[in-house]
C-alpha cells in the first residue's frame, strides 16, 4: 500500500514541481525579452501559476500522501531519492500550510509588477516612482512573518527561504568577523592603490567582440547549445526549468569588461543545476540546496577560477587577439594585477573580491531595518548613500548607482544578500578540498581544461540537489560548518602577493 501511495505522492510533487517552473519560466520570460507592455497581464499569470503551485504543496490531498507514506519512509535509506523527496515535501508542505493561498499568490504577483517599474526606475534614476512598489513588498514580507511562530528574530523567517537553518544571529556574526578582518586589510591596499594600474580596463571594447570571447569561454567550461542558452538583461541572473534548460543572462557594457566575470558567475549557477542528479529530474529536489551553496559555485567560477593567473595564461592570447590596441602593450602579469585591483565600487556586481562583501553588509542592515519598521522606506536612498560612504568611503551620484541597482527588492527577495557572502566563505572552503584532491587543478586551466573541477563539482555539491540540507552537505563535504578563515587567509595571501603587503 505505501509503495503505491508513493508512486501517486510522486505524481502530485511532480504537479507541484512543474507549476513552480512555470512561474519561473513566465518570470525568465518577463526580465529578458516580454514587451514591457506586458506587465499587467504577466504579474496576473505569474500570481495564478503560484497560487496552483501553492494549494498543490498544501492540498490535504498531499496531507493524506505523505501520511499514507511514512512506513515506506521509515523503510529506506536516508540518502535514499524516495526518502529525500517524502522529507523536503513534508518539510514544505508543514512550513508553508501556514501561508494562506492568497497570499502566496499575491507574494509572486507583487514581484512581478514591480520589476518592470523598477527597471524603468533604475533608467529614468527615479526612486519615488518605485517606492509603492517597495512598500508593498515589505509590507507582503511583514504578512509573510506573521503566519509563523514567533521567530528568536522575524527576518530568520525571510532568511529562511534562502538558507535553510541558518539564523540571523549566525549570519551577524559571521559577517562581523568578516568584516574585522576585511577592514584592516583594505586599509592597507588603500595605502598601496597606486601599486595596481587598471587604465587599460576602461575604453572601447565592442560588444560583438566581447560576445566571442564569452563563447570561448563558455566553451571550455562545459556550455552545450543544446541544453543551455545565454541573453542579454537589465540585472544578470541564471535560471533553469529543468536540468536539460539551463537559462544564463549578462549584460554588457561597451566600455568596460565586467560582463566577462557576470558571465563566468552565472556560468557557475547554471552549472549547478545542470549537474544535479538524473534522478531528480522533474521533482523538487532537483534544485541547488540553498543560495549560500549557489553562491559558493558562481563565486567560484568568477573569482577562483576567472581571476585566476592560470586562467589567464590560457585566455588572454584570445583577448589580446579580439583587442589588439587595448591589450597588444599589456604584459599578461599587469593584466593579472589590474583585473584583481582593490578599489571600492559603487556597484556591487562590479566590485573587486575584498570590497564586495562590504557591499552585502549594509544591504543585510538595511533589510532588517526595512523589515522591523525602524527606517522609512522613503529615506532609502539617503540611507543607502550614508552605508556606501561609511564602509566604502565613496559618494553615490545617483539612485540608478546606489538604492535601484538590484533588483532582489523588487523581486520580492528580502533575506537573499547574505548568502553572496556565505557563498564567498563556502567557495574558499570547497577549493581547499578540492585543490587538494586535485593538486594540478591550476595547471589545467593554463591548458584550458575545465572538467576535473567541473566532475569533481558535480560528483561532490551538484548531484545531491535538494535532498540534504546545505549544513548536511558541508558536513559530509567539508567535515564541519561555515568557516571564514579560509576565505580571509585567500584574500591575504593573494592580493598580498599583489600589493606587496607584510605577511601577504
Amino acid at each position: 500500500m505505501s509503495e503505491s501511495a508513493y508512486a501517486d505522492f510522486h505524481a502530485r510533487a511532480v504537479d507541484y514541481w512543474t507549476l513552480t517552473k512555470i512561474v519561473w519560466v513566465l518570470l525568465w520570460d518577463e526580465r529578458v525579452i516580454m514587451p514591457r507592455g506586458g506587465g499587467e497581464a504577466r504579474a496576473d499569470q505569474v500570481g495564478l501559476a503560484a497560487r496552483l503551485a501553492h494549494e498543490t504543496l498544501i492540498s490535504d490531498e498531499m496531507a493524506r500522501l505523505l501520511e499514507e507514506v511514512r512506513g515506506y519512509e521509515a523503510s529506506l535509506e536516508y540518502d535514499s531519492d524516495e526518502a529525500s523527496l517524502i522529507r523536503w515535501v513534508r518539510h514544505e508542505h508543514e512550513k508553508n500550510r501556514c501561508v494562506p493561498a492568497d497570499l502566496a499568490s499575491e507574494l509572486r504577483r507583487a514581484a512581478s509588477t514591480a520589476l518592470p517599474v523598477w527597471q524603468q526606475a533604475r533608467i529614468d534614476n527615479d526612486f519615488a516612482s518605485f517606492l509603492p512598489h517597495l512598500r508593498r513588498n515589505i509590507e507582503l514580507r511583514r504578512e509573510y512573518v506573521s503566519c509563523f511562530p514567533k521567530a528568536d528574530e522575524d527576518y530568520d523567517l525571510l532568511l529562511d527561504e534562502y538558507e535553510p537553518g541558518m539564523l540571523t544571529a549566525e549570519v551577524r556574526q559571521t559577517l562581523q568577523t568578516l568584516k574585522e578582518g576585511l577592514v584592516p586589510l583594505i586599509g592597507e591596499i588603500a595605502e598601496r592603490s597606486d601599486a595596481v594600474d587598471d587604465s587599460f580596463l576602461h575604453g572601447d571594447f565592442p560588444i560583438e567582440r566581447q560576445k566571442e570571447v564569452e563563447a570561448l569561454i563558455l566553451e571550455r567550461f562545459g556550455f552545450d547549445h543544446d541544453t543551455w542558452r545565454i541573453d542579454e538583461t537589465v540585472h544578470p541572473f541564471a535560471s533553469s526549468s529543468s536540468p536539460t534548460d539551463i537559462r544564463l543572462t549578462t549584460k554588457h557594457h561597451q566600455t568596460h569588461l565586467h560582463s566577462l566575470f557576470s558571465t563566468m558567475h552565472e556560468f557557475g549557477h547554471g552549472l549547478y543545476e545542470r549537474q544535479v542528479g538524473a534522478s531528480l529530474a522533474r521533482t523538487p529536489l532537483a534544485r541547488g540546496t540553498s543560495l549560500g551553496i549557489h553562491e559558493s559555485q558562481s563565486r567560484m567560477w568568477e573569482n577562483l577560477v576567472g581571476r585566476s593567473r592560470e586562467f589567464w595564461i590560457y585566455f588572454y592570447p584570445h583577448l589580446q587577439k579580439a583587442f589588439p590596441a587595448a591589450f597588444d602593450s599589456v604584459e599578461l602579469e599587469r593584466f593579472y594585477r589590474g583585473i584583481n585591483k582593490v578599489q571600492p565600487n559603487l556597484i556591487r556586481i562590479d566590485s573587486d573580491e575584498a570590497t564586495y562583501n562590504l557591499h552585502i553588509i549594509l544591504r543585510f542592515e538595511l533589510e532588517q531595518e526595512m523589515l522591523g519598521g525602524g527606517l522609512d522606506l522613503a529615506d532609502m536612498p539617503e540611507a543607502w548613500n550614508t552605508r556606501v560612504k561609511d564602509y566604502l568611503g565613496i559618494d553615490v551620484p545617483s539612485d540608478a548607482d546606489g538604492v535601484l541597482q538590484d533588483m532582489h527588492w523588487a523581486g520580492g527577495n528580502i533575506g537573499y544578500f547574505s548568502t553572496y557572502t556565505l557563498g564567498n566563505i563556502i567557495s574558499l572552503q570547497l577549493w581547499e578540498r578540492i585543490t587538494a584532491e586535485i593538486p594540478d587543478l591550476h595547471e589545467g586551466f593554463a591548458r584550458g581544461e575545465f572538467g576535473p573541477l567541473r566532475e569533481w563539482l558535480g560528483e561532490n555539491i551538484h548531484h545531491w540537489g535538494r535532498k540534504l540540507r546545505p549544513k548536511e552537505l558541508l558536513e559530509r563535504v567539508l567535515g564541519g560548518g561555515l568557516d571564514s578563515g579560509p576565505y580571509l587567509r585567500y584574500l591575504r595571501a593573494k592580493l598580498g602577493e599583489i600589493y606587496g603587503l607584510t605577511g601577504g
